[in-house]
């Protein structure tokens, strides 16, 4: 068919309509020519040359391209592999900048620019049947009255979920909806994240990603979505309505009911890698586009790529083009999408400009000036594969960090491992060995036991081995230092003891995450007692082994996680804004108390000696509420009471004594995860019976 075409703009990038037509939009710096390629409902191709090239960006205007057309690129231009060149005009290239795709690839050969038996080769076959196309998106969505729940990180309570996993087996949803951002935005979803007190939804990867070969040959799929080729277009897969561009609006109205229920939308976003793997990998986009520009090749052999991510390739964050790309995906879902803030996949490879992890790299600088982007929230992954890799605690002052410190050295302490209870304390603190630095806070500090990628919380009760059978790798995948104590079997067992034991261990680590200084996230289902059956590595399991089993949902332990929230939410001192300082560390007579203060089982503040005692598993502490104020979880002014917390990691039983009248005249047991809560006021100096492996929380009562 004849399609006309106006010079059009360089500017933005991607397919952008308007009401007479759309603009087309591709940066190439090694292009000779390209072609945009327009496909009708029976896959017919029409080719339009794209004549205009302003900065390497070559771009037209096509009167009368509507809402819902498909669309791809040929690039033309050298094809050296040796040289980091990869250009190959018979290879369908999807638009980096796509708002939505249509179809999946199917690893036919032709997606390929060699002959699989001969890497060496090159292959010429036409890829356009089957590739997955770009589509052209209408962004008109009524917006009205959508109001950003914009929740301090203080107040903030992350809950870490996959769109299908969430919502694939509830009974509620409809089954249509299930699995979709449409499952995620009903009712019933909703209702239970509001009454575990969750305000921020932490979604698993949503932008396009693509399932791999290999895992689809074992009968797997790439369940996690860690594998993106689209940064601008929601996930189709996780649509209910269509794939020509109606994801677009499904994702939106799914931010929109989320916020009418106060609760922000944050996206794990995968910036540090493509689908496109090492250079045995397809050529779907960026490679036939720009290899060199948009991947980080091997300077001294550049037909190998980089690969600090353990995926084949890493993103060049070098390249401003690249980095352009990024920043105009970040703006794109923040103003457009309306999502609330970002966790960043393996962060550490993004600030390697040069080799070593740099804190003053250029990505992080055009964040921070970024008027958009540097007002979300902003959480790094503080870690890659790469050397050096490791950075907890040493992002840049306007990012929070996954801690993975207070990760293990949690799971440390109520397994019973020596010598723990320092870091520990540590921990609960806020980590201000890691954050206090720098103008950093409390809330620098993302605090969770258990994520995706591990064991579930009952899981690491229930398992000392990790058992990934199903993954079909012979159980050489995942983490095998698990720090999880199986609690005297392993796996499912009808003995009672230990099964009361496993729910004492998972009121543990919920009252540790939830009333430690810094933002706790909750890993979903982990609050309904799900397992994996000791499956720490689930990327691969797109089936019932990694969904929530609603039916089978611990009603008990949902409601203890609730009451942690509250409690969290009603206190202050929980969820404090600034570091504790401890002083004075040594009080004469009729000094104030320390704003915080570890005790011993005889109410005696805890000396060195104390804390380099390798037995001790067991330890009380005071968190001075006086003077605190505060909001609560509706925004309204409090003014906090004191707090007493008393752990027993050990397999005994501990009697402590609770202290004198000026740390408070009468306490209130709110939180006993062995004997549940209590209505009873117990007095100053009283005795207090702490059962083994334990937690009791106590509030001052006027």
């Amino acid at each position: 068919m004849a399609v006309e075409t106006w010079p059009g703009s360089a500017y933005p990038l991607g397919a952008t309509l308007d009401a007479g037509g759309t603009n087309f939009a591709l940066f190439s710096e090694i292009a000779e020519s390209v072609e945009l390629c327009l496909f009708d409902e029976h896959g017919a191709e029409t080719r339009v040359p794209l004549l205009e090239v302003d900065a390497y960006v070559w771009h037209a205007y096509l009167p009368g391209i509507r809402a819902g057309q498909r669309y791809g690129y040929r690039v033309t231009g050298p094809y050296d592999p040796a040289r980091g060149q990869r250009t190959n005009p018979n290879k369908l290239l999807l638009d980096p900048y796509a708002k939505a795709t249509s179809g999946e690839i199917d690893w036919d050969q032709s997606l390929f620019s060699y002959d699989f038996d001969d890497p060496d080769s090159r292959n010429d076959d036409d890829s356009a049947g089957h590739m997955m196309l770009g589509v052209v998106v209408d962004q008109e969505f009524d917006w009205t009255g959508d109001v950003r729940p914009r929740i301090p990180y203080n107040r903030t309570v992350i809950y870490e979920a996959h769109v299908k996993g969430l919502t694939e087996l509830h009974p509620d949803v409809p089954e249509a909806e299930r699995g979709t951002y449409s499952g995620v935005a009903h009712p019933a979803i909703i209702e239970h994240l509001t009454n575990l007190g969750v305000t921020a939804l932490e979604l698993m990867p949503v932008h396009q990603f693509v399932n791999d070969s290999t895992l689809q040959e074992k009968g797997l799929s790439n369940y996690w979505g860690y594998n993106t080729i689209g940064f601008f277009a929601p996930h189709s897969g996780y649509a209910s309505r269509g794939d020509r561009g109606q994801q677009v609006d499904e994702f939106k109205s799914m931010v929109r009911a989320l916020h009418e229920a106060g609760i922000e939308v944050i996206l794990d976003v995968v910036y540090n890698h493509t689908a496109e793997g090492n250079q045995l990998g397809p050529t779907i986009s960026f490679r036939g586009i720009d290899n060199a520009a948009y991947y980080r090749l091997v300077e001294d052999d550049p037909q190998y790529y980089m690969d600090y991510t353990g995926t084949g390739n890493s993103f060049n964050v070098r390249h401003p083009h690249s980095l352009q790309l990024i920043m105009d995906s970040l703006r794109y879902w923040v103003t457009e999408m309306h999502v609330d803030g970002f966790r960043f996949d393996l962060a550490a490879t993004l600030a390697r400009e040069f080799f070593d992890v740099d804190k003053l790299s250029t990505f992080f600088e055009l964040v921070q000036q970024d008027p958009v982007v540097s007002q979300v929230k902003l959480i790094a992954e503080p870690w890659d594969v790469g050397p050096g890799g490791y950075q907890v605690g040493n992002f840049p002052p306007q990012w929070t960090e996954w801690n993975g410190k207070f990760r293990d050295t949690v799971r440390d302490f109520w397994r019973g491992e020596p010598a723990t209870i320092g870091e520990f304390a540590e921990r609960l603190g806020g980590s201000a060995d890691l954050y206090e630095g720098e103008g950093r806070r409390p809330v620098a500090s993302i605090n969770f036991v258990t994520a995706h990628d591990g064991f579930t919380l009952l899981d690491l009760v229930s398992y000392n081995e990790k058992h990934n059978d199903a993954n079909g790798e012979d159980g050489n995948d995942g983490e095998s230092n698990n720090r999880s104590w199986n609690s005297g079997a392993e796996g499912p067992t009808d003995d009672p003891a230990i099964n009361d034991l496993r729910r004492r261990q998972q009121r543990n680590f919920l009252t540790t995450l939830l009333l430690s200084q810094g933002v706790p996230m909750i890993a979903h289902g982990d609050e309904l007692g799900r397992s994996q059956s000791g499956n720490n590595n689930t990327y691969a399991q797109d089936s019932e082994l990694s969904w929530i089993h609603w039916d089978d949902a611990d009603r008990d332990l949902v409601e203890f996680t609730a009451g942690l929230t509250r409690l969290r939410a009603k206190h202050p001192t929980f969820r404090r804004v600034r570091f504790f300082n401890g002083r004075p560390v040594t009080r004469g007579a009729g000094e104030p108390l320390p704003d915080i203060e570890w005790l011993t089982p005889d109410a005696s503040p805890m000396t060195g000696d104390d804390w380099d005692t390798d037995f001790v598993k067991a330890a009380g502490v005071f968190l001075n509420g006086q003077g605190i104020r505060g909001r609560d979880a509706k925004g309204g002014r409090v003014t906090d009471a004191n707090a007493l917390l008393y752990f027993n990691a050990s397999e005994n039983e501990v009697d402590f004594v609770l202290p004198s009248e000026e740390y408070g005249a009468r306490w209130e047991i709110v939180v006993d995860t062995a004997a549940g809560a209590s209505d009873e006021h117990v007095p100053a100096g009283s005795p207090l019976h702490v059962a083994s492996r334990s937690v009791v929380v106590l509030m001052a009562r006027p």
